[in-house]
């Protein structure tokens, strides 16, 4: 009787603790977005390897099985994560971020989103490079999460508030930051940073590339090293995932430097503050490589 009455208090224990949800995401920074909303609940998960790309990317059937158990799955959408489009028409909770209403994206100039004829979409989708699209972004996923978890949505809604704050004066912090380096020409490895630099004024002459996957021409080359011959640009940045010998032939005799971003924070760790972590080390990188 007594071992009865303890294996009902235990089932009963166990049952009335709120459920948390399992929540994947498609790649890192989405992740650290979802992870700040998600703060006291549970941690949210992520398909893609920071060292992945996912233009390329072909689910694993491991992938497939944690996609059909999870509670929400939070991607950006087809232009950015096109391997997951498919699997996702047959899942019920979605949060897709490129449909959210009035999401202010950034559109490419022209067709270069286009190329070797994949088409990347109009719109640049590294949106959480951009202050604005972050907090949309943050709005939708903590009104998505509470809908899912009721339980859960007064926590969602008091870290919505909570990042928003954060998010505002880490904005001002890094205008200030930046603020003495914005003439300064620099040159990127791929055209990724556009919502960054438009938020802080930044001064870029162009990049090497469209898109990581695809190798620079020999006329951006060209016209790369005239510019930076000419001293023109302070720096040149690479990035982690792609470390381009390219990069280093093109300043070799310039008194360029060279500098590191990275546009998905492959080495923050996935906790509290990540997300913040991520933006901050990007304005250190600009700001480190442009002064004079």
């Amino acid at each position: 009787m007594k071992r009865f009455l303890i294996v009902c208090t235990l089932w009963f224990a166990s049952h009335s603790v709120a459920h948390a949800s399992t929540v994947l995401t498609s790649i890192k920074p989405i992740q650290l977005i979802a992870l700040e909303i998600m703060h006291n609940t549970s941690q949210p998960d992520v398909i893609l390897a920071s060292n992945t790309s996912p233009h390329d990317y072909a689910l694993r059937p491991s992938d497939v099985k944690s996609i059909r158990k999870a509670d929400l799955v939070i991607w950006f959408g087809n232009d950015l994560e096109p391997f997951l489009t498919k699997v996702l028409e047959q899942q019920s909770n979605v949060l897709t971020l490129s449909d959210i209403k009035g999401l202010e994206l950034r559109e490419y100039e022209g067709d270069h989103h286009d190329h070797d004829g994949h088409d990347h979409g109009s719109h640049d989708p590294h949106f959480w490079l951009g202050y604005e699209p972050t907090k949309q972004v943050a709005k939708a996923i903590a009104h998505k999460l509470a809908e899912v978890d009721k339980a859960n949505s007064e926590t969602y809604f008091a870290n919505l508030a909570q990042f928003e704050s954060k998010l505002t004066a880490q904005q001002q912090a890094i205008d200030t930051q930046l603020s003495s380096v914005k003439q300064a020409g620099y040159f990127v490895f791929h055209d990724a940073y556009g919502y960054f630099e438009q938020d802080f004024g930044l001064n870029q002459l162009g990049f090497f590339t469209v898109s990581p996957d695809r190798k620079p021409g020999a006329k951006t080359l060209i016209s790369i090293r005239k510019a930076l011959v000419s001293e023109q640009a302070k720096c040149v940045f690479s990035e982690p995932q792609f470390t381009p010998a390219v990069v280093k032939s093109v300043t070799r005799g310039s008194e360029a430097k060279v500098g590191v971003l990275d546009p998905i924070g492959s080495d923050v760790e996935v906790a509290a503050g990540g997300y913040f972590t991520l933006k901050q080390n990007l304005a250190d990188s600009f700001s480190n490589c442009l002064q004079p």
